[in-house]
C-alpha cells in the first residue's frame, strides 16, 4: 500500500469505520438471532431513505422485542408499523411491515428461521432474493456486513463501495481494494466507503484528514 492509500484508509476508518450492523446494535456472530438482524437491517437499508433512518428503525424493531424470525412473524402487522414508525421509517412502513412479516414465514419455513441453512446453499446471493423486501441491493449490503462472519463471500465489495473508493482515489478494483486490509478489516472498510459514497461532504473531510 502506497503512503498516500495507507493515509487515506487510516483516516476514513478512524472517522466512518463503525460497520453498519455495529450502528444497528447487532452483535453480528454466526448465530441465528444476529444474522436475522442483520438481514432486517439489510432490508431497511436497501429502501431509497436515509441510512440513519433504516439503523433507528431497525434499533426500534429489536428494542421492541422482534430480534428473530419467530418474534418477527408472531408480532402483528400493527405492531411492526408503529415499530417502524417510532424509528422514522414512515414513508414505507406498511409495506415494509407486511414484507418483514412475508420473510419471517418464509425464513421459518424453509430454514427454521436460520440463515446459516441459506448459507448451505448452491447460490446464497440468489437465494437471499427470494425473501421478501431483498433484492440485489439488499442482498449486496447483507454480504458485505456479513463477510465478518461469512468469510467465504470475502472480498465482497459491490458497487456503492467502489463508488466510495473512487471519490477518495482509492482502487476501483475489489481485488486492489481489498488488499489495504486484512480481510477481519473489509465489513469496516467496506461500510465506510458506503458512507463517503453517500455524503460528498464525509469523502471531502477524509481527504482533508489524510494530508494533515
Amino acid at each position: 500500500m502506497g503512503k498516500k492509500d495507507e493515509a487515506v484508509v487510516r483516516a476514513l476508518l478512524d472517522r466512518h469505520g463503525q460497520t453498519y450492523a455495529a450502528q444497528a446494535g447487532i452483535k453480528l456472530r454466526n448465530t441465528p438471532a444476529p444474522l436475522y438482524q442483520l438481514l432486517v437491517l439489510s432490508l431497511l437499508l436497501s429502501a431509497r431513505i436515509r441510512a440513519d433512518t433504516a439503523v433507528e428503525a431497525a434499533r426500534a424493531l429489536f428494542s421492541a422485542g422482534m430480534r428473530d424470525a419467530r418474534r418477527m412473524g408472531q408480532a402483528t402487522w400493527q405492531q411492526r408499523v408503529d415499530a417502524l414508525g417510532e424509528g422514522g421509517y414512515r414513508r414505507y412502513d406498511e409495506r415494509t411491515s407486511t414484507q418483514l412479516g412475508d420473510g419471517a414465514e418464509l425464513l421459518l419455513e424453509r430454514y427454521k428461521g436460520d440463515l446459516r441453512q441459506l448459507r448451505e446453499g448452491t447460490d446464497p446471493k440468489k437465494l437471499l432474493q427470494d425473501i421478501p423486501g431483498i433484492g440485489p441491493t439488499g442482498a449486496d449490503i447483507f454480504l458485505r456486513e456479513a463477510q465478518a462472519v461469512w468469510p467465504e463471500f470475502c472480498p465482497h465489495l459491490d458497487r456503492k463501495v467502489l463508488d466510495g473508493a473512487q471519490r477518495l482515489g482509492l482502487p476501483s478494483s475489489p481485488k486492489k481494494l481489498a488488499s489495504l486490509v486484512d480481510d477481519a478489516g473489509l465489513p469496516k472498510l467496506a461500510a465506510a466507503l458506503v458512507r463517503v459514497a453517500l455524503d460528498e461532504r464525509k469523502a471531502e473531510q477524509v481527504r482533508s484528514a489524510a494530508t494533515d
